[in-house]
């Protein structure tokens, strides 16, 4: 069976994006392939890795 493949996409992937990332790769990660992107560079949020 082929994985469910998500994207999520914010401006600045500092936050929302990778706790998005994050939560899905520890709830499904046998089920969906996960990636998270930004389109500016913010630099990472110490609260968000």
């Amino acid at each position: 069976m082929n994985k469910l493949k998500i994207l999520f996409l914010c401006t600045g992937n500092s936050c929302r994006s990778q706790m998005a990332e994050g939560w899905t790769r520890h709830l499904k990660s046998n089920q969906i392939d996960v990636w998270s992107a930004g389109i500016e560079t913010h630099g990472l949020n110490q609260y968000a890795v």
